[in-house]
């Protein structure tokens, strides 16, 4: 049993008993999983909000803000249930739901409408929609209208661009639907929300971080307790592609390229949170920016849930007591992660690095901040002139990076994990280890064990396993991470 279902395999908020218990108790392992909504106050709630507890007759759960907010119902003052981690949920299920509400968070609906979100997954609108309403409570207009929101109080309370500017970053499509949207959701006008967090400000004597060129915003990203922040922190640094990346005094930072323009993003662990300093080019990838963030350093895991079966394992226990909360490393560009993989295959991580770098250097586009890693049309243009190496290995990055130019190939987080393995796998010089890597990576899938990579049968056997494949069985669903233990064991 995880934390997102029941044993029953009912999803967490149609258990009300459950749910309830969660919220008696203020346990924050819940945020983000579900919310409660107050009948008679008509606000919602994060599980662990210090108001007092109401009665169990009072209440309705939720899977989303959106629905709560579809629901008639806005958001509390006290607890700010929007500023919490994401569920798990949407990791563990590669259903339709699942993958909307990555692409949903990403910004898909804000750039390209309901019809892009359906063309990107496969469906129909109204297909698309009844689903999202059956499983989420809302469709994909009002998830959408909660992810808005959501960018929106950030610009305002973080920012000091002009509020006319903050909603057309945010994505809403007037001023007035804007006014309408924060004064319905958080029963504040978008000038009191700011006045607030300037007088908070004040207080703490932190001073805003706006400056002329571009917008540099300082953000909270929270995760669940506990989180293993050295590995996960030295398996991006390990890696990091020079120009592109960097790692100092145990954070990480490197650039991005977003759908309006370039940005950097600076990570250092904290107590409970992040600290994530953005430099963005536009405002409107905020959201982007944010949900790539948290998917590369897995920020919704449910640590917890992981730990309850992993630990299990004697073989296993010892690693999980040593890094409790291990994460696994996501991705912020799919079409990045498939090409740096296949620079990597069969070299050390140490050369796919400097082959990285050297690609970078002579196609990427160079920011005064830093590099962009090359676009896979650069890459299918320009690359024979830059790739060194076996003549096949090359002959096929530049056949995947065509792949990607064209369009024929995507590799998102919207994707389903068996389409995309198929297509992987036919493109030539992808076998099965380099598609599960980026399975893993970009999409985030939770039981997928590398089990012929050489350094995770190292690992296995230090830990005295030698039936690697029917050992494993037994760390369902969380076999990616019970993954990350044993290359930390090598």
């Amino acid at each position: 049993m995880t934390a997102v279902a029941t044993s029953a395999g009912q999803a967490l908020w149609r258990d009300a008993e459950r749910c309830y218990r969660a919220v008696a108790s203020r346990d924050a392992r819940f945020d983000g999983q579900f919310i409660v909504a107050v009948k008679t106050t008509g606000i919602y709630c994060r599980p662990s909000c210090p108001a007092l507890t109401p009665k169990a007759s009072n209440v309705r759960f939720y899977p989303t803000s959106a629905a709560a907010q579809s629901g008639g119902f806005r958001a509390c003052r006290r607890c700010l249930p929007d500023a919490v981690p994401g569920s798990p949920e949407w990791n563990l299920r590669a259903d339709l739901a699942a993958r909307a509400m990555r692409l949903i968070a990403d910004g898909v609906v804000e750039r390209e409408g309901v019809p892009g979100l359906a063309r990107h997954l496969g469906y129909s609108e109204r297909q698309l929609g009844r689903v999202l309403t059956a499983e989420l409570g809302a469709g994909p207009l009002a998830l959408a209208r909660a992810h808005r929101a959501h960018s929106a109080r950030l610009l305002i309370e973080l920012s000091e661009l002009p509020l006319a500017d903050v909603a057309f970053a945010a994505g809403f499509s007037s001023v007035r639907q804007f006014n309408d949207t924060i004064r319905e959701v958080f029963a504040r006008t978008p000038s009191q929300l700011r006045a607030a967090a300037t007088a908070a400000r004040g207080r703490q004597g932190t001073p805003l971080a706006d400056e002329p060129a571009g917008t540099r915003l300082s953000l909270r990203l929270p995760y669940r307790k506990p989180f293993d922040a050295a590995g996960i922190f030295g398996f991006l640094a390990a890696r990091a592609v020079p120009g592109v990346e960097w790692a100092e005094d145990g954070g990480y930072g490197r650039t991005l390229r977003l759908p309006h323009g370039p940005a950097t993003v600076d990570l250092t662990p904290q107590d409970g949170h992040i600290r994530c300093e953005l430099r963005l080019a536009d405002v409107r990838d905020l959201g982007s920016a944010v949900a790539r963030t948290r998917r590369l350093l897995d920020l919704d895991a449910d640590p917890e849930a992981v730990l309850r079966v992993l630990g299990e394992d004697p073989a296993l226990a010892p690693a999980v007591a040593a890094a409790p909360g291990i994460r696994v490393p996501g991705a912020v560009d799919g079409s990045e992660l498939l090409l740096r993989t296949m620079l990597g295959q069969q070299v050390s991580v140490a050369a796919a690095r400097t082959a990285a770098g050297r690609l970078a250097e002579a196609l990427g586009e160079q920011l005064p901040w830093g590099t962009l890693f090359p676009t896979p049309e650069a890459v299918a243009e320009h690359g024979q002139d830059v790739l060194r190496g076996p003549r096949r290995r090359v002959e096929a990055i530049l056949a995947a990076a065509e792949a990607l130019a064209t369009g024929s190939l995507e590799v998102h987080v919207g994707r389903d994990p068996d389409e995309l393995r198929a297509e992987l796998l036919a493109l030539p010089g992808v076998g099965p280890w380099t598609a599960d890597y980026v399975l893993m990576r970009v999409l985030g899938v939770p039981d997928l064990l590398l089990a012929d990579d050489l350094v995770v049968r190292k690992g296995a056997a230090a830990l005295g396993i030698t039936d690697l494949a029917g050992h494993s069985q037994a760390w369902r669903p969380w076999r990616s991470y019970a993954g990350m233990y044993l290359w930390r064991s090598a």
